[in-house]
C-alpha cells in the first residue's frame, strides 16, 4: 500500500510554524515533537511569515473566521510559551534535572517539563531494581577486571574470575557485562545488522596526527558502580590535551544524556572531527541532529572489529575508575554526580599528565586559544 497523506488544520500548522519562529528549541526537536518532517515544517514557517500581513486586510467572513482561529491559537501558544520560559528561567541554573520536575504544577505536565529540560521521561520515572549482594559483588569484580584488561570479553573475564576463586557462570557474566555497557576491545566478526534508520559514518582518524586542541574530540560511555546501584557516565574528551570538555551521568542508556553532554561541550568550542563508537546512543537521530547543527564538524565512527580506535577515551575511563570510582561507594545518584564533578575539576585543572610534559589538560587546551 502507498503512504496515506496526512491532513493538518491551519491551527496546527500555525502552532508548528510559531515554535520554529520563536526558536525555543532546535528544528529537529520541534519536528520530532509534532511528528513533522523538517522540510514541511520549514514551508509552513515561510508561509506564516509571508502571509502575516494579510491577517489585517478585509476578507470574507469564512476567511476571517479561519484567521481569527489562527490568531487565537497563536495567542494561546504565546501564553503557554511565556509560562514555559518563566519556568525554565527559574530552574536553568540547576544541573540535576530530575530534581527540577514539579509533579504538582498545574500549568505544565510532567511530560512537557521533561521535554523543556531535555530529559527523557523514562529517566524521571526510572528507579533501578534492587540487586542481590552476590550479584553486586560479581559486578564489582567484572568491572575491575575489565578496567585492567580492556581487551577481555566475557569468556576471559569468566576464566579470570575462576582463577581468583570466584564462582561465575559465563552466561551470567555476559548478561551483566551487557547491562553494564562493557564490551571487550578485541576483533570480532560483524554479526549484527545496523538499524536502517541509524546512520553510520567512516572512521577518519587512521594514521592521522593530532596536532592541536579541538582537532579531534572523542566520546564514550562507561559503567559507574554504586552501593547496590549503577549508573552510566559519558564524557567528551579533547584528544590533543586530554581535557574533558563535558560529562553527564545517567540512570539509563537512553541518548538524551549524551546529547546534553555534546550540547555543553559545543558551548565551549567545536571540533574539526567528532569521533565515537557505533553505539545506538551516538547513531541516534537526536545525537546526529545535534552534530549536524554545526556544519564544520566532520563525523567519525570507530570501525567494527578495530580494537583501539577510541583508545584515548578508554584510557580516561581507566584513570577515572582507579582514581575516583573505586575509592568511593556511592549511595545515590546525587552523591555520585557531586563526587565525579569534584574529580573532573581536579583532573582538568590540577592533575599533572606525564604525556603532557607534566602539565594539566586545562593548561594545554587553553594555551594560545581565544574562545
Amino acid at each position: 500500500m502507498g503512504n496515506i497523506k496526512r491532513h493538518h488544520s491551519a491551527a496546527f500548522k500555525a502552532k508548528v510554524a510559531l515554535d520554529l519562529i520563536r526558536e525555543i528549541d532546535t528544528i529537529a526537536s520541534v519536528c520530532s515533537k509534532h511528528g513533522i518532517h523538517p522540510t514541511q515544517a520549514g514551508k509552513w514557517k515561510q508561509q506564516l511569515l509571508a502571509n502575516a500581513e494579510n491577517i489585517f486586510f478585509n476578507k470574507p467572513s469564512g476567511v476571517i473566521a479561519e484567521k481569527d482561529e489562527i490568531i487565537d491559537e497563536l495567542y494561546k501558544q504565546i501564553g503557554q510559551q511565556k509560562v514555559e520560559l518563566d519556568w525554565l528561567k527559574k530552574n536553568h541554573q540547576f544541573k540535576n534535572k530530575q530534581s527540577l520536575i514539579e509533579p504538582a504544577n498545574q500549568n505544565l505536565s510532567i511530560a512537557r517539563q521533561c521535554q523543556l529540560l531535555g530529559l527523557n521521561r523514562s529517566n524521571y520515572y526510572y528507579h533501578p531494581a534492587p540487586i542481590s549482594e552476590e550479584e553486586q559483588a560479581l559486578m564489582r569484580k567484572i568491572d575491575e577486571v575489565y578496567t585492567e584488561l580492556l581487551f577481555y570479553g566475557s569468556p576471559r573475564i569468566t576464566k579470570e574470575l575462576h582463577r581468583q576463586g570466584i564462582v561465575a557462570n559465563r552466561k551470567a557474566v555476559e548478561r551483566l557485562m551487557r547491562e553494564m555497557g562493557l564490551v571487550g576491545l578485541f576483533p570480532q566478526k560483524n554479526t549484527s545488522k545496523k538499524h536502517p534508520r541509524h546512520p553510520v559514518f567512516p572512521y577518519l582518524l587512521a594514521k592521522k596526527k593530532i596536532l592541536s586542541p579541538n582537532q579531534v574530540w572523542g566520546t564514550d560511555i562507561t559503567f559507574v558502580r554504586g552501593r547496590g546501584i549503577w549508573f552510566y557516565l559519558v564524557a567528551i574528551l579533547d584528544w590533543y590535551s586530554r581535557y574533558v570538555l563535558s560529562w553527564q551521568l545517567s540512570k539509563t542508556l537512553t541518548p538524551d544524556f549524551c546529547v546534553e553532554a555534546l550540547s555543553r561541550a559545543c558551548q565551549i568550542a567545536t571540533p574539526q572531527i567528532h569521533n565515537s563508537d557505533q553505539g545506538s546512543q551516538f547513531t541516534s537521530f537526536e545525537y546526529i541532529s545535534k552534530l549536524r547543527e554545526y556544519p564544520e564538524i566532520k563525523i567519525s565512527m570507530d570501525s567494527r572489529g578495530r580494537c583501539f580506535d577510541n583508545i584515548f577515551t578508554e584510557r580516561l575511563w581507566r584513570t577515572v575508575k582507579y582514581e575516583e570510582v573505586y575509592l568511593h561507594d556511592y549511595s545515590s545518584y546525587d552523591e555520585a554526580r557531586e563526587s565525579l564533578g569534584r574529580y573532573f575539576q581536579v583532573y582538568n585543572n590540577r592533575r599533572l599528565h606525564q604525556s603532557l610534559n607534566y602539565k594539566t589538560p586545562a593548561e594545554i587546551y587553553f594555551q594560545n586559544q581565544s574562545f
